[in-house]
C-alpha cells in the first residue's frame, strides 16, 4: 500500500480530470490496487472473521471474544458470499452478501425482521444483505473510500442477481451514509441484534428507483458482465473459483 496516496474525503462535488468529481476520482485511483477474493475455506475465512472481530472490538460494537473471530452460522449458509478486499496484496476489509429468494430466505436480517420479509419472499420479491461490514481500523481514516470500494460489491450483486431491493441493518450513525450514497429509506422502527450493543435499522434501497442514479453519481460502482460473473457465479463441480478478481469500473471511465 506505500505506493498509493488517498487525496482526502473530498466532497463529491467539484470537478475533476475528464469531468469527474475529485472524490470520484479519488476512489476510480484506490481501485487501481483492489483486488476482490471470494473467500470460501482455510486462511482466507480464518482471516476475515478475525478482521471483523478486530474492526468491531475496537469500535466499541462487540464484547471481547476469547477466540478473537467474529463468525457464525450463516457464513455456511448457501446463499452466502463472503468477500475479502486486497490492496496491494494485503486483506483491509471484508463483506458479507446474501442473496435472499424463498427458496434461500438464510441471512442476519431475517434473523431480526424476518416478520417484515417473509411475505414479500412469499410474494416474490428478492434481496441481497450485505452484513458484517469491516474495515481495518489502521487503515480506515487513511483510506476513507474503502466503504465504497467494499459496498462496491454490494451494489455488483444487486445487478447480479437482479434483485427488488438492498436490504441493510445499519447503525444510526450510517443511516445518513446509506441514505445519500443508495437512497435508502427506513424501515420501521429499530431493534437489538444480540451480540451488538446498539440498536439496528432496517434501510432499504428499492433497485428500480435507486439503482440507476447511483451508478451516475458514482460510476466507481459500475461493473462489466464479465466482473459480474467471476464474483458471483458458482464454479462448476470439480473446478475452483478465481483467485482474485479486479475491478473493472476503469473501463467505463476510460470511455467516458
Amino acid at each position: 500500500m506505500a505506493g498509493y496516496k488517498f487525496r482526502g474525503p473530498a466532497a463529491v462535488e467539484g470537478s475533476g480530470r475528464g469531468g469527474q468529481s475529485v472524490f470520484v476520482r479519488n476512489v476510480m485511483d484506490l481501485l487501481e490496487h483492489v483486488e476482490y477474493r471470494r473467500c470460501e475455506s482455510g486462511e482466507d475465512l480464518e482471516a476475515v472473521y478475525r478482521l471483523r472481530y478486530e474492526a468491531f472490538h475496537t469500535h466499541g460494537l462487540l464484547d471481547t471474544i476469547v477466540e478473537q473471530k467474529l463468525v457464525d452460522r450463516l457464513d455456511e449458509a448457501r446463499n452466502c458470499y463472503c468477500f475479502g478486499v486486497f490492496m496491494d496484496g494485503e486483506l483491509v476489509s471484508t463483506v458479507r452478501l446474501h442473496h435472499l429468494t424463498l427458496e434461500t430466505p438464510d441471512a442476519p436480517i431475517m434473523t431480526v425482521f424476518g416478520d417484515r420479509l417473509w411475505p414479500r419472499l412469499a410474494s416474490g420479491e428478492t434481496f441481497v444483505d450485505p452484513s458484517r461490514l469491516a474495515i481495518d481500523p489502521q487503515l480506515s481514516s487513511r483510506f476513507r473510500a474503502l466503504p465504497y470500494v467494499t459496498l462496491r460489491l454490494a451494489v455488483i450483486a444487486n445487478t447480479y442477481f437482479d434483485v427488488t431491493s438492498c436490504i441493510s441493518m445499519i447503525r444510526e450513525e450510517h443511516t445518513a451514509f446509506y441514505h445519500r450514497v443508495f437512497g435508502s429509506e427506513q424501515n420501521g422502527d429499530p431493534r437489538l441484534y444480540p451480540p451488538f450493543t446498539m440498536p439496528i435499522y432496517f434501510y432499504e434501497s428499492v433497485c428500480a428507483v435507486n439503482m440507476a442514479p447511483t451508478l451516475e453519481r458514482f460510476p466507481f460502482f459500475r461493473s462489466t458482465a464479465f466482473e459480474r460473473r467471476m464474483l458471483f457465479a458458482k464454479a462448476p463441480r470439480g473446478e475452483l473459483a478465481p483467485l482474485t478478481i479486479l475491478p473493472t469500473a476503469k473501463y467505463f471511465s476510460d470511455a467516458a
